[in-house]
């Protein structure tokens, strides 16, 4: 069977064709970028007809590179960005462009909303007690997409009056290849608006009342591996493919991720690096730590959730070094361009070239702490004013110490991440390592050192997104029985041990790296408040 997804991220799509049978073999891969429009007031914004031009285009050029003939493929799936507010009107077209996860204008909408009277994390008692027991979380950060829907409905009341559906990032493509509105289940987890109380498993009327959300703008809910819909004329002569094809509900970056990395049985971690960043562990139960902003989400297999925690701005700060430290400084002469062209593509050869620069500088970056919240932070603590920071310079710093340190900072709060989610669950002894940060060895031994742990990391690892969306086509089509299975379809490439004169350096930064935020938190609403 062959098949084609989208990875649809922040920054750009990457459109692959597999070959699923009882391996899953990429034949062909295209990426290609779009704008995010980040506004003074914390707005982040993406046109949805941008994400489907990148995907257009690149389908195309996918196949070509695949060898094979587009008649021959037989499903569409979807791994994408989470927490995305996508409001469509009747006909599924958006109404106004998609807020961002990162979009963070709402901060009045949270506070009337659940930052009033006595509070633990940042809600109101009585809005977290009724929260927790129907979701197992709380939509107490501006981020979250509930407030980015009141905001839409306090400050564009014309736009709101054209709303039918609220969708998410991938479930607005869906609607435009399929015309059907739907949601999946790891999506409307995200909304922060799903019953999972057994028995229930549905919108709940009662949160959505009490949170200011109008349920009958909630689209269905399906499961990752349901068949939506066949893929629409139109829409198929603009990706080049045959009308009719099986389009599969999918999954977020925080579900299939970690598939794709073949970390899917209990108690598995993984950690990703790409634009954002991430530690999940496999649970069986819903979890919460209301107070570090960690929650166990439902993910694409059933009966399994992901206990996670995102640091929003992981590989956007190295994009940032190879914008602002690494071009010219370090003897590159490279054309500026779109993240997305460049990570996953061209800048994997300048992220290589980063990598032997700053394998000659020691652990520590002399001293040096970056701190990566270049966008505010939302985990293990809530601050959109908090912002990136170069700590301790002195006169012997130079910018490769600088570049090292960018990515120690990511690290060190990866760790925090680790040891935050082990209060209630414990990580694994062996961490899958992902994303585009792990195409780098001085990445991956820098993650080794700070975490203690071993790393391994698998083939290919920029593509586990779209690889844990191809099993969703493998299990939705009886081609491979579980999930379970997918560890077996993705080994470990290779392996990173800890060096223990490395790690005893971290553990001192580390110290000094989380007293960085406590420090600074009065600083940060000063000047971004």
């Amino acid at each position: 069977m062959y098949a084609i997804t989208f990875d649809i991220g922040t920054t750009g799509v990457k459109t692959c064709v597999f070959e699923i049978s009882d391996t899953i073999k990429l034949l062909g891969s295209a990426s290609e970028g779009y704008k995010l429009y980040v506004f003074p007031d914390g707005g982040a914004e993406q046109d949805p007809d941008e994400w489907w031009t990148a995907m257009c285009n690149t389908s195309k050029k996918a196949i070509a590179e695949s060898g094979i003939d587009a008649s021959l493929i037989e499903g569409i799936s979807f791994c994408s960005q989470m927490q995305g507010l996508v409001l469509v009107d009747k006909d599924g077209k958006p109404v106004r462009r998609a807020m961002s996860y990162m979009d963070q204008r709402a901060r009045e909408e949270l506070k009337k909303g659940v930052a009033h009277g006595i509070q633990i994390a940042g809600a109101s008692i009585p809005i977290l007690l009724k929260s927790l027991m129907i979701t197992g979380a709380v939509a107490a950060s501006v981020k979250d997409p509930v407030w980015k829907y009141n905001w839409v409905k306090n400050h564009e009341p014309e736009n709101f009056k054209r709303v039918h559906k609220w969708l998410d990032v991938k479930e607005a493509l869906i609607c435009r290849m399929t015309g059907k509105f739907v949601m999946t289940r790891d999506s409307a987890f995200g909304a922060l608006l799903y019953d999972l109380r057994k028995g229930h498993e549905c919108w709940s009327e009662s949160l959505c009342k009490s949170l200011g959300v109008d349920v009958k703008h909630m689209p269905d809910i399906i499961n990752s591996t349901d068949v939506v819909g066949p893929l629409r004329e139109k829409e198929a002569a603009e990706l080049g493919l045959k009308p009719g094809i099986a389009v599969y509900g999918g999954g977020g970056d925080a579900s299939l991720i970690g598939v794709g990395a073949g970390s899917v049985g209990l108690g598995d971690t993984h950690v990703y690096c790409g634009t954002s960043g991430w530690v999940s562990t496999v649970v069986d139960k819903s979890i919460v730590d209301a107070s570090a902003m960690i929650a166990a989400v439902i993910g694409a297999v059933p009966g399994y959730y992901n206990y996670f925690g995102e640091l929003e701005t992981a590989g956007k700060c190295l994009e940032w070094v190879k914008d602002h430290l690494a071009l010219d400084e370090i003897n590159i002469y490279l054309k500026k361009e779109d993240v997305a062209d460049s990570f996953e593509t061209k800048y994997t050869n300048l992220y290589d070239y980063m990598s032997d620069v700053i394998s000659q500088v020691p652990a520590g970056s002399g001293g040096v702490i970056f701190t990566p919240w270049l966008h505010g932070n939302r985990c293990p603590f809530e601050d959109p004013n908090a912002r990136g920071m170069f700590f301790n310079i002195s006169l012997e710093t130079g910018k490769s110490e600088l570049i090292r340190a960018v990515i120690e900072g990511v690290c060190f709060h990866l760790r925090w991440f680790m040891e935050a989610e082990e209060k209630k669950v414990k990580a694994s002894e062996t961490i899958r390592f992902v994303g585009g940060g792990a195409l780098s060895y001085m990445t991956c031994q820098i993650l080794a050192d700070v975490l203690g742990k071993k790393i391994e990391t698998v083939d290919k690892p920029q593509n586990v997104g779209a690889v844990g969306a191809a099993v969703t086509i493998a299990v939705g089509s009886g081609l491979i029985s579980d999930f379970s299975k997918a560890k077996n379809l993705i080994p470990a490439v290779k392996t990173y041990v800890p060096n223990k004169e490395n790690k005893a350096v971290y553990d001192n930064q580390y110290k000094v790296f989380k007293n960085l935020y406590k420090a600074n938190k009065d600083n940060f609403a000063a000047l971004n408040g």
